[in-house]
């Protein structure tokens, strides 16, 4: 992790309560292997990570810190090229892609469960290339032609770009930006997705995460999905809201969960522009889909490069996006951890991987979330602006700084009497018999209070 980044991180845990955070050492090793993910809903998206860093990466931090999922990016052969798309232009379903060989993808998934991590896999279903060559496993191939796989009957007779996202005949039988787009409506072309997909449940996959979803008929993705050796897996779709548009996020409810992109954008407004106070109402009561059904996140691959939402360059208020995510029950968290680049069209690990799972503010996150997970949200105060605070139930307790000044007052909780571990700073805080408890946050601050399980992950270590 480059120092300025470290120096970054350093002032956005300093709490004005005398706590600060030292990132100058290394990141701890794992003291013992995860517990069974059980309840534990957030994924670490380890994006563009080759298998082998994965499965080290489980066993050494994703198990420990309290992470239920981890999700990789797509395994089947893709294009030849440095650039990271290319993984999302298949040419054969052989898990031979520049990330690993099928015996590393095994070795990964059996890693990870043997750290209590269930994994998650990016599933490429709409489309094949745009273009013609030999590919990362050494397939020779041409757009429409993929032998043993696809021939020219397979794919949609609309063979230009999606240019029209009020007609759903164009966004869902037309080229999503060139890329030969398959016939999901044909019985030949679902059994092949299905066999791909249980090809990696076999090898242990936990789940899938559905790209470019929102160009596949929902009935046809629910076709290939009841085809499946197990059609009950855990599947979360790509279905980005547009206003107006003819395809909608509510249609793909019925296969499992969707990427709610408009809580990410909304965070961005919220931070940059709008108030903080306005977090209370993120959620069903805009208009989004169930929290339960809901896959939620604060940026992605393609969101950090086209500015629709925070990114890690901005800062500050990119960790407390995150706190506040973890923080707040709605939906499934997914935290990205990728690369900085400067070329948005570079591969990894182009600028170095940036660890953003592993920030100290978003891994004592995850902590606070596994602890309070099943308590809804009360005790909520705000100032109008830019300062929050809110209970989740009687396990936890968050506070929110993102105002002009310090914020110094005393908040009703819900806790029990007591000590109890700030798992933002490591320190322990006192919660009085009134259940009241007087803070003193910094600028872009957070504190996050847990009545202490009977044990932390590695990730926090809470002292006097």
């Amino acid at each position: 992790m480059p120092r300025t980044v470290r120096r970054a991180l350093a002032a956005v845990l300093t709490l004005l309560t005398g706590a600060s955070v030292s990132l100058s050492g290394p990141v701890p090793e794992a003291r013992a292997a995860g517990a069974a993910p059980g309840g534990r809903d957030a994924t670490a998206v380890l994006f563009q990570w080759r298998y082998d860093a994965v499965a080290r990466e489980c066993g050494a931090f994703l198990g420990p810190a309290g992470y239920g999922y981890v999700q990789v990016s797509p395994p089947q052969e893709h294009i030849a090229g440095p650039q990271w798309w290319t993984s999302y232009q298949p040419v054969s379903y052989r898990i031979a892609g520049r990330l690993g060989d099928r015996a590393s993808f095994a070795r990964m998934v059996n890693a990870c469960h043997r750290a209590g991590v269930k994994v998650v896999v990016d599933a490429v279903l709409n489309h094949m290339s745009a273009g013609s060559g030999t590919g990362t496993g050494g397939t020779a191939y041409t757009k429409y032609g993929y032998p043993g796989t696809y021939g020219d009957d397979d794919f949609h007779r609309c063979r230009r770009p999606v240019s029209d996202y009020t007609r759903r005949d164009d966004v869902q039988n037309c080229e999503l930006v060139g890329l030969a787009d398959l016939d999901t409506g044909s019985e030949r072309v679902r059994d092949r997705l299905a066999r791909y997909l249980d090809d990696l449940l076999a090898l242990g996959a936990d789940g899938f995460r559905i790209d470019a979803a929102k160009h596949v008929p929902s009935a046809d993705l629910a076709a290939v999905k009841a085809r499946l050796s197990k059609p009950d897996v855990y599947w979360k779709q790509e279905t980005i809201y547009g206003a107006g548009e003819a395809v909608q996020p509510e249609e793909y409810l019925g296969t499992g969960d969707v990427q709610e992109f408009r809580y990410a954008r909304e965070l961005k407004r919220v931070m940059t522009q709008g108030r903080l106070a306005e977090l209370r109402s993120l959620g069903e009561g805009r208009g989004w889909v169930p929290g339960g059904k809901a896959s939620v996140f604060v940026d992605n691959w393609d969101t950090e490069r086209d500015g629709s939402t925070l990114n890690r360059a901005m800062g500050p208020v990119y960790g407390l996006a995150n706190v506040a995510m973890l923080a707040l029950p709605y939906g499934s968290p997914d935290v990205h951890s990728g690369y900085a680049f400067t070329d948005r069209d570079a591969g990894a690990p182009s600028g170095g991987w940036t660890y953003e799972h592993r920030r100290p503010e978003t891994a004592g996150m995850v902590a606070f979330r596994n602890a309070v997970r099943g308590s809804g949200v009360g005790h909520w105060w705000d100032d109008g602006g830019d300062a929050v605070a809110f209970g989740r139930g009687a396990k936890g307790f968050v506070v929110i700084n993102h105002g002009r000044g310090v914020l110094s007052r005393t908040f009703a909780t819900g806790l029990p009497a007591g000590e109890h571990c700030d798992v933002l700073s490591g320190r322990r805080v006192r919660v009085g018999r009134d259940g009241r408890l007087t803070a003193r946050v910094g600028v872009d601050a957070a504190l996050a209070v847990v009545v202490e399980p009977r044990s932390l992950p590695f990730t926090v270590s809470c002292r006097g």
